[in-house]
């Protein structure tokens, strides 16, 4: 059986969809600064894609011959960026947020991840710093 005219409509939509978005237009180009810094765009990418056809007897068709058809697709695409990875000379990495409002509830949370890793981390070693140092009453106890 031939390949009915819808497939090949949503394939060629998708292709040029494909085409318009791909990795880097999410995670951006690393820039490098003069002072060895490198800067990395982060985009969200959102799209929706919508295809429809139908069948369809003409007036002059004759009888038993295929439907004619008509049909159509289109898409659309929304970059919007969300922060810079930032990453120094030594190594270190930090996140720039831009500061846009969260739609979402999801996108509120996404936005804290940053923050509250920064936070556990900055907990864990000041845990540790004072876990590996000596207690003053300690040594007093054991003289």
């Amino acid at each position: 059986m031939n390949e009915h005219p819808i497939s090949n409509l949503m394939t060629e939509t998708m292709a040029k969809i494909k085409e318009m978005v791909d990795v880097d237009t999410i995670i951006g180009t690393p820039i490098t600064t003069a002072d060895g810094t490198t800067v990395i765009p982060v985009s969200k990418v959102t799209f929706g894609f919508a295809s429809g056809g139908s069948d369809f007897a003409s007036k002059h068709t004759q009888p038993g011959a295929p439907l004619a058809f008509g049909g159509g697709g289109g898409a659309g695409v929304t970059v919007s960026p969300v922060c810079f990875l930032i990453i120094s000379r030594d190594g270190s990495a930090n996140i720039l947020g831009i500061n846009a409002q969260a739609a979402t509830t999801v996108d509120r949370l996404v936005e804290m991840i940053p923050g509250a890793i920064n936070k556990v981390s900055s907990f864990v070693e000041g845990y540790k710093g004072k876990a590996n140092a000596p207690q003053a009453d300690e040594t007093e106890a054991d003289e």
